[in-house]
């Protein structure tokens, strides 16, 4: 009998995928799974303390190395407890291979009470995911992981799960001969027809100021953009689609978008062609699809579905969004296509304006932002939790300058950033980075005992926490919907100095606005997990920019 199992061979193959780190919790369903890691010695484990913090980990993980993202979790409750970190990587369309374990093959789908059993475990994580599979034989055991993988990581990528019953880990099982040279059958890029590529050319070259309205979805494509900029085109990033092409090239509006910026909208208006490329136009950024975009919209994407689901376009074009925008570049090229001179003028004025008014609404807090920027070394990785600071000032005015640079709620949750700090700061380490955590003290508090896995596992994170003892952004929603009724968003914290001291954590408060950049410029020095706290008590309160079914009411 062999002494190769399945646990064996699940880490021989996530180590042969290029995953350096997985993250998880060790449990009575996946026992063999993790021994099999740590008898290996091949990949770092890191013990998160809950599977929805370890999820949130391996997703971050994967959005700043940009590979597969593993976690690794017990089945029934601990599966569960991982769907709000699979919804999170859905949204993002992160690439994550969430691995869990199963009760006995002779139990499954029985209902008979065996511990952490849950009937309905494979609907809930494929309800929730890209897809989940199950590995019912050893024998099996490969082409299931062979095909979760490469499902996560095909266009348009996404989490997908494997079911593994406890029995099935134990199982012996023949070691694979193609570990020895792994080629993952990833789906080639879709290309668009030459039809549509001659088409959306010939519209190009009817009109003088075109726009690129870079998403996720137009990740790689930074060469071919670079080559439309030439030709005189403009652009804006999603915040999911962030620096794609540097914020600070000057034919682009970076992520000034979305509610607060009316400047924006009048400069949309001059534009008379729209190219949305990889992008969903989620609701967050446009207004619940309000926001008044150029009238002739041309819309590429590699999913047929997106088609009309937000905004209706004049033409969609179906394919790799790097591949459809070097075509359309070769065709421009070749017709010696340039834009009008004035736009790359009215640009830049319009960014100019639009982030001064934009910033003249944030208070107390107009200065950090640029704080924050000069104190960050320039290749930081820059995470966002869905605080108000964050989902205002953070996604907006803060310049990045890598399309690896950026780790951000895209569904719009609390309680990501600082589990998603702690991973973007494992993937960031390999590459001699530094990491950057800015929550509010909600969010915080949600996944406050993952804050003892960045110290155990030394993660080289600055953790800010803007601290004014209340959901905010609800507080702002209430005052809008509820007549400034506020109910229940008050929050009792510990003091976080206090907690940092039991931590053994290098902390330090911020009571004036002007301590902001200082503060989080000796964190980020050192070495390890540090935390900023920003005292809003004493600097004032943020003013509300809240979004209400699509309209914004702003102080």
């Amino acid at each position: 009998m062999s002494d190769y199992t399945v646990g064996d061979l699940v880490a021989e193959f996530v180590a042969a995928c290029g995953v350096r780190t997985a993250f998880g919790i060790v449990s009575v369903h996946n026992v063999p799974l993790l021994d099999a890691i740590g008898r290996r010695n091949a990949i770092r484990f890191v013990p998160a303390r809950g599977e929805t913090g370890g999820g949130h980990m391996a997703d971050a993980y994967a959005r700043v190395s940009g590979g597969l993202g593993v976690l690794i979790t017990s089945t029934g409750p601990a599966a569960a407890n991982a769907v709000p970190a699979i919804v999170e990587a859905r949204f993002a369309g992160s690439p994550l291979l969430h691995i869990t374990g199963q009760t006995a093959t002779r139990f499954l789908g029985r209902d008979a009470g065996t511990v952490h059993d849950v009937p309905g475990q494979p609907e809930m994580l494929r309800a929730t995911g890209k897809s989940c599979l199950r590995i019912h034989r050893a024998e099996e055991a490969f082409g299931v992981l062979m095909a979760a993988a490469s499902c996560a990581l095909s266009a348009p990528m996404g989490p997908v799960s494997v079911e593994i019953p406890i029995d099935v880990q134990r199982a012996p099982v023949e070691r694979p001969s193609a570990l020895d040279d792994l080629r993952l059958p990833v789906r080639p890029p879709v290309r668009p027809l030459a039809a549509d590529l001659d088409d959306l050319a010939k519209r190009v070259c009817d009109v003088k100021r075109p726009m690129l309205w870079l998403g996720n979805g137009a990740r790689g494509a930074g060469p071919a953009v670079r080559r439309l900029l030439d030709l005189g085109f403009g652009m804006v990033n999603s915040w999911r689609g962030r620096a794609i092409v540097p914020d600070d090239h000057p034919a682009s509006l970076g992520a000034m978008h979305g509610s607060g910026v009316p400047r924006i909208e009048a400069f949309y208006d001059t534009v008379d062609l729209m190219i949305v490329a990889g992008s969903r136009l989620r609701g967050h950024e446009t207004l619940d699809n309000q926001l008044r975009l150029p009238a002739r919209r041309i819309h590429v994407d590699i999913d047929p579905c997106a088609a009309g689901r937000t905004y209706t376009s004049d033409m969609f074009v179906c394919g790799d969004t790097s591949l459809v925008l070097e075509g359309l570049a070769d065709r421009l090229e070749k017709a010696g296509y340039r834009a009008d001179p004035r736009l790359a003028t009215d640009l830049a004025t319009t960014r100019r304006e639009a982030y001064e008014q934009y910033r003249a609404t944030l208070g107390p807090y107009q200065s950090f932002p640029e704080q924050l920027r000069t104190a960050m070394p320039r290749d930081t990785i820059f995470v966002r939790d869905a605080t108000v600071a964050g989902s205002t000032w953070g996604h907006r005015l803060v310049p990045l300058y890598g399309e690896r640079d950026s780790v951000h709620s895209v569904g719009a949750a609390i309680g990501l950033g600082l589990p998603f700090g702690v991973g973007a700061a494992l993937a960031a380490a390999q590459e001699g980075r530094k990491a950057l955590a800015l929550v509010g003290d909600g969010g915080f508090a949600l996944a406050m005992s993952e804050l003892w896995t960045a110290i155990q596992e030394k993660a080289d994170l600055t953790i800010v926490v803007m601290n004014d003892g209340l959901y905010s952004q609800i507080a702002h929603i209430q005052d809008v919907v509820a007549g400034g009724r506020r109910f229940y968003d008050r929050l009792e914290q510990p003091d976080l100095m206090e907690l940092a001291a039991v931590a053994g954590l290098p902390a330090r408060r911020v009571r004036g606005a002007d301590e902001f950049g200082e503060a989080v410029a000796e964190a980020i020095s050192r070495t390890g997990p540090s935390l900023v706290e920003v005292d809003m008590h004493t600097i004032g309160p943020v003013p509300p920019a809240v979004i209400v079914t699509g309209v914004e009411k702003k102080a």
